[in-house]
């Protein structure tokens, strides 16, 4: 009885040594910024195994980052800290208009009996040997402010990362990804292998991404876990934001068949999410942040039409007549693959609807006097251009 004792022992010890001798924590994907406000960012990014995770931010003031004991901001849910793989960490109590400098730590958690958790070293962003991420808060009084926008690519990759291979130098204030970046989400991995691992690369892990569901992300069996990847200031894929002149809109088209098209087995109920969207959109419509600023843009996947297919029809019907009683400037759409403009008051909608063509990047630049739009293609061929003055 004692030998066994002691085998049993030896075993335990044995199998504790060797998950304390695992691995460190390896950041596989990210980072990347979601939700950036006026006075909070969020960062999103995944490890090869469960960690406790948590971001450090110091202001671009010159010192070195170990200068002092940084602040740190964990994922926690109802005052636990959250282990996992998929990390979104909210950063807030900041200054609008402010350049941060931040990194990401992680420890992986090796659970034991009695919900005893124990950490292997930790890890995360070098900034000793390089630079840290960056990151600036949105400001209101800025006069000025330029974006890109793609859509339908696809899963395009390569043509994805040509069209915005330049990205982080053209320091747009952000980046949208407006919509179909695949055809169909079956897993999360093929979310980040098609683009969100170009994304982060190329840009988003210091120039902000406004992502916009479309029609084919609500496909494959991953859609409904998608919206965990893109946390936003209403923790919803419709949502809204203020930066320089000009507040934007995101609303989430839904698909554009009868919710009883053979297409989507049953499972489609858009029309009442589409009723549930266009009530928040009459709250934000009529809020002052929404009134007082000079510009208005909306982005919506698909672009709404009185007798096209079901699901633009419907946008029509319940978003349209907010927003012409409301005014905007301009509603951003693509899903057509075609450079598409409908001009105000063409269409029962009061303001221009712009469709991006498929494959394409658009860059707007907007003031308090109007929005300068120039669309090109992976061959930085010059395709379109329009002009809106207030």
């Amino acid at each position: 009885m004692k030998k066994l004792i002691l085998i049993l022992s030896l075993l335990i010890a044995g199998a504790a040594t060797a998950q304390d001798n695992k691995k460190s924590v390896v950041i596989t994907e990210g980072p990347y910024l979601q939700a950036v406000g006026e006075n909070e960012f969020t960062v999103v990014w995944k490890t090869d195994q469960d960690a406790v995770a948590w971001v450090e931010i110091a202001p671009d003031d010159g010192t070195h980052f170990y200068n002092c004991e940084r602040p740190q901001f964990y994922q926690a849910q109802f005052g636990r800290k959250v282990i996992g793989t998929l990390h979104k960490v909210k950063v807030s109590g900041l200054k609008p208009a402010t350049t941060y400098r931040y990194r990401i730590i992680n420890a992986a958690a090796l659970k034991g009996e009695k919900d005893r958790v124990r950490f292997t070293e930790l890890r995360g962003s070098d900034v000793y040997r390089r630079q840290p991420y960056y990151v600036t808060t949105f400001d209101r009084n800025k006069s000025g402010i330029s974006f890109a926008v793609v859509n339908d690519i696809h899963g395009k990759t390569t043509e994805l990362e040509t069209l915005l291979a330049d990205a982080a130098k053209r320091k747009y204030d952000f980046v949208c990804f407006n919509g179909d970046m695949t055809s169909r989400n079956n897993t999360q991995s093929e979310v980040f292998k098609f683009y969100m691992s170009s994304a982060s690369k190329l840009f988003a892990a210091q120039t902000p991404l406004v992502y916009v569901r479309g029609n084919h992300e609500t496909r494959g069996a991953y859609a409904t876990s998608l919206p965990e990847l893109f946390p936003s200031s209403t923790g919803k894929p419709y949502y809204s934001f203020r930066q320089g002149p000009a507040y934007f809109i995101v609303l989430d088209c839904g698909e554009d068949k009868p919710d009883n098209d053979m297409e989507y087995s049953g499972l489609a109920c858009y029309d009442q999410y589409r009723t549930e969207q266009a009530e928040w959109l009459r709250e934000i419509a009529a809020s002052e942040e929404f009134r007082s600023a000079p510009m208005r843009i909306v982005f919506c996947h698909i672009p709404p039409e009185i007798k096209g297919w079901h699901g633009a029809a419907d946008i029509h019907k319940k978003f349209v007549p907010i927003l012409n009683e409301a005014g905007v400037d301009l509603w951003l759409s693509g899903h057509i693959h075609k450079y598409k403009l409908t001009e105000a008051g063409e269409d029962g909608c009061n303001f221009p609807v712009l469709c991006n063509p498929n494959v394409c990047r658009l860059d707007a630049q907007v003031d308090a006097n109007g929005i300068d739009v120039k669309i090109f293609d992976v061959n930085s061929t010059l395709l379109h251009t329009y002009q809106l003055k207030k």
